[in-house]
């Protein structure tokens, strides 16, 4: 009985250790405003992205919010502004799974709004199937979508350096490949149906994440624009 006491406190203790080190970390304690700029965040209508628009409109930033879903966007840009107490937040639609929608959210975004000081590429699926441009939903979604977007506001943020770019990827990056002959052939970057062939797919979006991260931190060597990645 003592040694099953022994090995359940052992297994608990490590439990408890593991979440607080590993999954929970650190809390985020800086005050810093944003008072006069600009960020847009995709994905933002639930989970990881509205809670980051919620934090930054109380900063004071000016939060766009970038979702595909009208109804849900809509419906996220209230709860932002009530739990922000701000009203600098503003819903714009955008289907990252559709080339043609990246390009109208960024001419929109160029001519309506003069500032961009973060570009934060959160939003991701786990889904199969094909976007409209018939690539790879996953690699689609999780990494050209933001790769188009990024480019086509990347002159803006360069106007208002020091600006930065933050994509979210995963710790599932780790176990991502890319058939860089099957990409440049076939654009899907992958099509599977079983468990295991879904799960690296999504891994192989996740590393592309981390590769564009890396490259782009390159190329912007000399401006005051900066790239990050990191697992959520």
């Amino acid at each position: 009985m003592s040694t099953l006491l022994l090995v359940v406190g052992v297994v608990v203790g490590i439990a408890y250790i593991y979440r607080h080190v590993v999954v929970k970390g650190k809390r985020y304690t800086s005050k810093t405003k944003l008072d006069g700029k600009t960020v847009i965040v995709t994905g933002s209508n639930t989970g990881i992205g509205k809670t980051t628009a919620i934090d930054l409109a109380k900063r004071g930033a000016r939060v766009i919010l970038a979702c595909r879903s009208v109804q849900r966007g809509e419906a996220a840009l209230e709860e932002v502004k009530r739990e922000s107490g701000s009203n600098q937040v503003v819903f714009m639609p955008l289907d990252l799974g559709s080339l043609k929608s990246v390009c109208s959210f960024a001419e929109t975004f160029l001519k309506s709004e003069l500032r961009l000081d973060i570009l934060i590429n959160n939003a991701g699926i786990y889904l199969q199937g094909r976007t409209e441009d018939e690539l790879g939903m996953m690699f689609g979604v999780n990494h050209i979508g933001h790769f188009l977007l990024t480019n086509l506001l990347l002159d803006r943020l360069k106007e208002c350096e020091p600006s930065r770019v933050v994509s979210l990827s995963s710790v599932a990056h780790n176990f991502g490949t890319i058939n860089f002959d099957c990409l440049n052939t076939h654009k899907a970057l992958g099509l599977g149906t079983s468990f295991m062939e879904v799960l690296q797919i999504y891994s192989d979006s996740k590393l592309c994440n981390v590769l564009f991260t890396h490259e782009l931190a390159k190329r912007l060597q000399g401006t005051k624009v900066t790239c990050y990645c990191l697992h959520p």
